[in-house]
């Protein structure tokens, strides 16, 4: 009973995360970020580990809008300003807990 329980748990945990990876492939996001490596962008593990214990959330959602260079590297993030501010926010907030 205890097991079941514990697995019950952990699946409810385990859904915001992957509704949030789901909107990152919506968006399309992952053709450039994944969540534990470095591809063209950082992974999102980075960000949320560079980011820790900061506020920074409304930063990055309109750095997510309007696109951005230079921080992580040469190559430019482009804007999403067709994504809405709300999935925006969702994406943003799901990455800086990863960390």
């Amino acid at each position: 009973m205890k097991v079941l329980a514990l697995a019950l748990v952990g699946a409810v945990f385990a859904i915001p995360a992957q509704a949030d990876e789901a909107l990152a492939k919506k968006h399309n996001c992952l053709a450039c970020h994944t969540v534990d490596k470095k591809l063209v962008g950082p992974s999102y593990k980075e960000i949320a580990k560079k980011y820790k214990g900061q506020n920074v959330a409304a930063q990055l959602e309109q750095k997510v809008k309007k696109g951005g260079q230079g921080v992580w590297g040469p190559v430019p993030m482009p804007p999403n300003a067709a994504v809405p501010d709300a999935d925006i926010k969702k994406l943003v907030d799901w990455v800086l807990k990863l960390g």
